[in-house]
C-alpha cells in the first residue's frame, strides 16, 4: 500500500510543474491532447494483455461518468486555474478534495469516516496552509486570481465525484485498467466534441517542453498515475487515497527547491512536519484491542466470524 501510495505523490507532485509547459495552447486542446494519448496508450495495453473489454451498459455509464469527471473536466478547469494561481497555491485548493471525498462519501455511499482520518486531514491540511502561508496572506479576491479560486474548487469538486464513481466501478468488480481506458476514452470524446461545437481553435505546439510535458502528462500523470491512484483508492477508500493530494505541494516545493533554487523558510519547515505528521495519522490502522481470556472462555467467538473481522459485507 506504502509503494502505491509513494507513487502516487511523485508523480502528481510533479505534474504542477508539466502542467505550465501546455498552457501554450487552449486548455481544452491541451487536456484533449494528453488523454488521447493516454486512451491509445491503454487501449493497446488492454490489447495486448487480451483483457476483458465486455461490460454492462450501466458500467459504461459509471465508466463514462468517471471519464468526464476525472479525466476531462476538472482538468479543464484546473488547467483555467492555473492560468491565475501559482502552481503551488492551485496545489493547496486541490488537497481540499480530501475533504470533498469524505462529505461525498457520506453523501453517496454513507461511509463515515474514521475519527482517526478527520483528524489526520486536519493536521495535513493545517501544515499546507503554514506552507503556503505568504501565498494565501497575499492573495486577494477583488482581483482575477479570485477566479482562479473558484474555477479550481469546482474542478476539485468535480474530481471528487470521479472519485465516486471509481470507487462504485471498484465495488462492482470492474478493473481498474479497463475503466481506464473506457473513462479516458469518453471523457475525450466528451472534450473533442465540446471543442468542435464551442470553436476552439485546435492548435498544436512542436516546441520540445510541450511535447515533453505532454507524453509525461499522458504516460506517467495519466495511465501510471491513475492506475495506482485508483487501485489504492480500491484498497483504502476514497478519503484516505485522497489524502495522497496533501502531499502533491510538498513534492512540488522539492522539485522547486532543486530546479528554481526556492529557498525554504521557518513556516515551510515547520508546515511540511506537520503535513508528514499527518500523513502517519491517516494512514496507521488501529489495531484493535483482542478479547480477554475470560470473555473467550464464557462466550467463545466462532472460527467463521473471526477468519476476517475487518472484512466487508
Amino acid at each position: 500500500m506504502f509503494g502505491l501510495y509513494a507513487a502516487v505523490v511523485l508523480i502528481w507532485g510533479s505534474t504542477w510543474i508539466a502542467i505550465q509547459y501546455q498552457l501554450s495552447v487552449a486548455p481544452e486542446v491541451a487536456v484533449a491532447y494528453r488523454f488521447a494519448l493516454a486512451t491509445l496508450i491503454l487501449m493497446a495495453w488492454c490489447g495486448l494483455r487480451r483483457l476483458p473489454m465486455r461490460f454492462t451498459l450501466r458500467d459504461h455509464f459509471f465508466m463514462a461518468v468517471l471519464g468526464v469527471c476525472l479525466f476531462s473536466l476538472n482538468y479543464v478547469l484546473i488547467y483555467v486555474a492555473s492560468i491565475h494561481l501559482t502552481s503551488g497555491l492551485l496545489a493547496v485548493v486541490f488537497s481540499t478534495i480530501v475533504i470533498m471525498n469524505m462529505i461525498n462519501g457520506v453523501i453517496f455511499f454513507r461511509r463515515r469516516p474514521e475519527t482517526r482520518t478527520l483528524i489526520g486531514a486536519g493536521i495535513g491540511l493545517t501544515g499546507i496552509a503554514m506552507v503556503f502561508a505568504n501565498d494565501l496572506a497575499a492573495f486577494d479576491l477583488t482581483t482575477g486570481g479570485s477566479i482562479g479560486l473558484l474555477v479550481s474548487l469546482a474542478g476539485s469538486y468535480i474530481a471528487s465525484l470521479g472519485n465516486m464513481a471509481s470507487a462504485r466501478n471498484h465495488a462492482r468488480g470492474v478493473p481498474v485498467m479497463q475503466a481506464n481506458a473506457y473513462g479516458m476514452l469518453y471523457g475525450t470524446l466528451l472534450l473533442f466534441g465540446y471543442i468542435a461545437l464551442a470553436g476552439i481553435p485546435v492548435t498544436f505546439d512542436t516546441s520540445t517542453s510541450f511535447l515533453a510535458s505532454w507524453v509525461y502528462l499522458a504516460l506517467f500523470g495519466s495511465v501510471l498515475g491513475f492506475g495506482f491512484y485508483l487501485t489504492l483508492l480500491g484498497k483504502i477508500g476514497p478519503d484516505r487515497a485522497a489524502y495522497s493530494s496533501v502531499m502533491f505541494p510538498i513534492v512540488a516545493l522539492l522539485l522547486s527547491t532543486w530546479f528554481e533554487d526556492f529557498h525554504w523558510m521557518g513556516n515551510i519547515i515547520w508546515g511540511v512536519a506537520l503535513t508528514l505528521v499527518g500523513n502517519v495519522v491517516i494512514l496507521t490502522k488501529r489495531v484493535p484491542k483482542p478479547a480477554t481470556k475470560v470473555l473467550e472462555q464464557v462466550a467463545p467467538v466462532p472460527p467463521t466470524c473471526a477468519t476476517n473481522p475487518t472484512a466487508k459485507p
